[in-house]
Formats: structure tokens, C-alpha cells, sequence
């Protein structure tokens, strides 16, 4: 009678121990990395095909870091060319690297192999290049806010040329594509909306619907996962809200800092969420259900 007591505590055990061990926390932010004292500019995390994390302004503006797959951070390039400050990062399908250059009015592309910077596309009419989204072979499309006036664009980026296509907006910031490449969703920080536009086969966009409201706080960078799930930084707030394809809330995390500026996703199988943050000297992660829109296990 003892021996099948013990046996059965035993038993208890061992399956409490395999289902804490066999279960993983989700949503829970912790200090990533470590990467010291930075500009108000830390921005633009994105991860390429090896699990190298990128990111922008980490020791001054114009510098881009990097975080490898074993978590050791160094400064990938120290200066971008005079004139040029970077804001967001995103990967071509030949895994380049492009960068939103606010102060210059670029696309700037970088070789990860030689690190060798060109312009990909300038136009002086652009306020300010904030952030980049990508999909159906390279075609971009780029925010473009002015702040001092609470205004801003839309541009679509195709073979090195900018393409006005609105001219109408507030404060454009974080931008990103659905997964079925059909949606484009756009961000206002002052307003506190995010639009989402229908996108044609020719990428021009159109039927311009409100699909989520803030009440409070700015907005910055936003990404989709592979369910379509829209994950977006709430900058000074210290949150990323989760929203459905539907514009529904779903979740927002808190997080240790106050400024997020954005979000990527990466790790061995895309559902680790990096964020950058704009008061701390940590990059901020999470454990997700559904790996990133941009992640591939190739």
C-alpha cells in the first residue's frame, strides 16, 4: 500500500514536472541584450535569414547595430554616409538590407556581406523616411510623417523610385503588409489611428477604413505575424497591443520601458518579438504563439 502511495506522488512528480518544463511563458517581456547608453534614436529592429538581429542609432545616430544568434552585440557599421540618418530596417528576398534615411531622403541599401551603403531611391520631396514595409519582390512602401505639422504620406518604392500614393495623411509611422499581401495598414501617431488600405496587383493602394483607435498615447512601429495579428508599440506608453485582423483588441504587454519604438520578429522559429526602446539600455523580447509575417525557416 505504501509502495503504490509513493508511487503515485511519484507519478504527481513527474508530470508536474514535464508540464512546467514542457511549457514556455508567452508574453512575458525580459531584458534581452544589453547594448549600454544610445541615442533617443534606437529604432528599426529587423532580423535577417541567419537570426542576426539589425537595428539603428545605438551608440550615436548613424550607426547600426547588431545582435547575432548567440546574443553578443556589436556595432555593425559605425557611420552611415554624411547626411544620412537611418529609422527603420527591413530585408529584401536577396536579403538586403534597406534602411528609411530620414535626414537624407533615401532608401539607402546595404551589402551585409562588403557592408558597402548606395542609395536605392531619393526624392527631395519626402518630409522624412520613418519606416519601411516590404512584400511581392521588393516592391516597399514607406511612412512619411511631418511632424511639425501633424501631417504625412504614403510612398510606394519600386526599382528606386518614390511613388506618391496619399498625400492626405496625419502623422504616418509604423506601416506594415498583411500576410496575404492584400492589406497595407498605416499608423498615425498624433491621431492615434491605424488605416488599412486594399492593395491591387500593381501595389497602388485604395479604400482607405479606420481599423483601430487609441484613446491615449502615441503609436510607433507595428508588425504582422503569420496570422495576420498586428502587433504595435505604444511609445510612451511602454506597451505593444495586439490587434486581430478584424481591428480587434487582443492583448496589449506591458513592458519594463515606457518608450517602445518597434517591433520585429526573429529567434530559431519567428516567435521571439524583439523591441527596441527609446529610455532603456536594454532591447526588451517576448515569446509569441505564431512565428512573424517576414520569418521563413529557410
Amino acid at each position: 500500500m505504501k509502495n503504490n502511495i509513493f508511487k503515485f506522488l511519484v507519478g504527481l512528480m513527474l508530470i508536474s514536472t514535464f508540464s512546467c518544463t514542457d511549457s514556455e511563458v508567452l508574453y512575458q517581456p525580459i531584458d534581452f541584450v544589453f547594448v549600454g547608453e544610445y541615442t533617443q534614436g534606437l529604432e528599426g529592429p529587423a532580423v535577417d535569414e541567419n537570426g542576426n538581429l539589425y537595428f539603428v542609432n545605438p551608440t550615436h545616430s548613424g550607426s547600426i547595430g547588431r545582435i547575432d544568434d548567440k546574443g553578443r552585440f556589436d556595432l555593425f557599421i559605425e557611420h552611415l554616409p554624411k547626411g544620412s540618418t537611418a529609422n527603420g530596417i527591413r530585408f529584401g528576398e536577396d536579403q538586403e538590407m534597406f534602411l528609411a534615411d530620414y535626414s537624407g531622403h533615401n532608401v539607402l541599401r546595404v551589402d551585409l556581406e562588403t557592408k558597402v551603403v548606395t542609395v536605392f531611391a531619393h526624392d527631395s520631396l519626402l518630409n522624412q523616411p520613418n519606416d519601411l514595409a516590404i512584400c511581392c519582390n521588393n516592391r516597399m512602401y514607406a511612412s512619411d510623417p511631418d511632424w511639425k505639422n501633424s501631417t504625412g504620406n504614403i510612398w510606394k518604392v519600386r526599382n528606386g523610385i518614390f511613388e506618391l500614393l496619399d498625400g492626405n495623411m496625419g502623422t504616418t509611422n509604423g506601416i506594415e503588409v498583411s500576410p496575404d499581401e492584400k492589406t497595407l495598414y498605416v499608423n498615425e501617431s498624433v491621431q492615434r489611428k491605424v488605416w488599412a488600405f486594399d492593395i491591387d496587383s500593381q501595389g497602388n493602394i485604395s479604400n482607405k477604413k479606420l481599423f483601430h483607435q487609441f484613446e491615449d498615447f502615441g503609436m510607433d512601429g507595428m508588425r504582422c505575424d503569420q496570422n495576420g495579428n498586428l502587433y504595435i508599440t505604444r511609445h510612451g506608453k511602454g506597451t505593444v497591443v495586439k490587434l486581430s485582423p478584424k481591428g480587434a483588441l487582443l492583448k496589449e504587454i506591458q513592458l519594463k520601458g515606457k518608450k517602445p519604438s518597434n517591433i520585429a520578429f526573429g529567434g530559431k522559429d519567428g516567435r521571439t518579438a524583439y523591441i527596441t526602446l527609446q529610455d532603456r539600455g536594454y532591447l526588451e523580447s517576448f515569446r509569441v504563439e505564431v512565428p512573424g509575417r517576414a520569418f521563413s525557416a529557410d
